[in-house]
This record gives C-alpha cells, structure tokens and sequence, in this order.
C-alpha cells in the first residue's frame, strides 16, 4: 500500500520519532539508507519559487539512488486545465512518485487521491510537513529527549508552517505556544488535530494573541514571514502583526540562551529583526541544512516499507 504524506498526522506518533531519530543516524554517517530509490523515478511538480525544498530534495533523491524529474506546472498540461484526477492517473504510467509544492491543498488532495504513487506535500497554502518535520528534528539534534521539556513559542502569521506546527505539537507531544493576531490566526482544523493528538501523547497545545505571554520564559521561538507567495493582504497584515516582530525586546521575555528558529526565506526588519536574526543565523542555517538528512530519512522510510 502506498504511503503519502500530505500532513503530518499521515504518520502516527510511533513512526515521526522513527523518522527524526533515524535522521540523527544518516546525518551522522549511521546505518546508510543505501539506494533505496535504485531504479524510481520522482517527480517534483512545482508552482511556487523554491530554493531549500527543491534542491534539499534533488539531492536527497540522487544521493539515494533515484532519478529526479524537475517539472513547473505551468510547463504541464496542468496549466491549460487538465485535472488533478487526469494528470496523476497519466503520471502514474511513468513514474514512482510526485513531490507537489503548490498553491492548493485541496488540489494536492485529490491529487494523491488519483495518483498510484505515495505523494509528499512539498509546501500548500494549508500545510509544510517536510519544513516541520525537520524542524523537530533540528531541535532534537541540539536537545535530546529534553525537546519535551522545552517551551517552544511561535509568533507571527497563522499560515501553512503555523498550521503543521500545531500538528506537530500534538504529535511529537510538545510543549507549544502559539502566538497570532486574531484576525490572522491559524486553520481551525489543524488546531483541533493537535489538541486531539496532544490529548494522545501528552503533549500541550496553546493558542493566544498574546506574543509575550508565549514567549515568556521560553527555550525557543520560531517565526516565519508575515506575507506569504500570492498574499493580497499587504497593509492589514503588517499592521496587525507590527507587535508580533521577533526582536530583543520581545525576546527579553524568554529564557536566558533562547533560541531562535526561521523557517526562511526571511523578511529581515519585518517578522525577525537583523540583529537577532545574524545572532541565531548558525542554528537557523542548520535547519536549513536539516531538510536534507529529514527527507533522505522521510524517502527511506515510504519506499522502503512498500
């Protein structure tokens, strides 16, 4: 049976600390994953802009002994209206698998519905689970089994890394404080998915408008840019989120050694200030590093339980 991951609760919490421990081992040279890809062909169907996700996953692809195949939409018939049903029954004779970065979940949804081929979510307007997953693997990198002792503050926009954030929390059982402007806060359903999953593993799940009360005391804090591609609500937003900004002043409310994550690209003066951004710039690299050695690991583990 195929195996898509589309949100982060396409993995129960048994096989997510699987996956983020199994990281730790390939990045440090453990146990190679070998060719597992020996022989596929993936396919990586793109709308957005992409640095980290499309090269992070070239890579991973190649270095795991697969085939990558770079495609834009608007080079498809996708773009002169074929369907999603139509486009993955078609996809399905030549390949063995599709990454989607794109505007749409429910698009990616029906998608992977048609496709006889696991589907990974690359990026959607509702969801990033390969930036979430390896970014609790990044914290577990620095922390250990303390990464369930840590407070964890998001502040800023209550997008698509928001939304599996709070996943996230629930899954991984985390202690998760979420900070957004009401008129700009995260998708419902995901919120209800974390507390439900929170309730299973432990895990605490808060949602405020608060910045400083999530930040308060606080191991790290993660933020994102308050305009996402395509976004047409420039001014209301930036107006709402002015108090949302992660600089010195809201981090004098965090703990002594906070540190400071970014999913990037940044819009440094803007969700995170210059200053502190260079300051934690090192670990924020190595998340972006960190997508690499998540989806070799997230690679292994589909293809090589089919």
């Amino acid at each position: 049976m195929k195996r898509d991951f589309i949100d982060l609760w396409n993995l129960d919490p048994e096989e997510a600390w699987y996956i983020v421990k199994r990281t730790k081992e390939i990045k440090k040279g453990k146990e190679d994953p070998g060719r597992v890809l020996e022989g596929k062909n993936l396919a990586l169907i793109f709308t957005k802009p992409s640095t980290r996700t499309r090269v992070s996953f070239e890579v991973a692809i190649n270095s795991l002994g697969g085939n990558s195949i770079f495609l834009q939409e608007k080079e498809l018939q996708l773009s002169r209206g074929e369907s999603a049903q139509d486009t993955a029954r078609t996809l399905t004779k030549y390949i063995d698998g599709v990454i989607v970065r794109n505007h749409s979940h429910t698009w990616l949804e029906e998608f992977a519905k048609w496709s006889g081929f696991p589907v990974i979510n690359a990026l959607t307007n509702k969801s990033h689970p390969c930036q979430v997953l390896s970014d609790v693997f990044t914290l577990y990198e620095r922390f250990g089994e303390d990464i369930k002792n840590l407070k964890i503050a998001y502040v800023g926009d209550g997008n698509n890394v928001c939304n599996t954030w709070l996943v996230a929390g629930g899954l991984f059982g985390l202690d998760l404080f979420v900070a957004t402007p009401e008129s700009f806060g995260p998708d419902s359903y995901y919120l209800q998915a974390g507390l439900d999953l929170s309730n299973y593993t432990g895990g605490n799940v808060y949602l405020t408008t608060n910045p400083v009360e999530a930040v308060r005391d606080a191991d790290v804090v993660y933020t994102d840019v308050w305009l996402s591609m395509g976004d047409d609500s420039e001014d209301s937003k930036r107006e709402a989120l002015k108090d949302f900004q992660v600089n010195d002043k809201l981090l004098s409310h965090a703990k002594e050694g906070v540190v400071v994550m970014h999913c990037l690209p940044a819009k440094k003066g803007e969700e995170i200030t210059p200053e502190v951004f260079e300051r934690h710039s090192e670990f924020i690299f190595t998340q972006a590093e960190n997508r690499l050695h998540t989806q070799k690991a997230l690679l292994e583990f589909i293809y090589g339980h089919q």
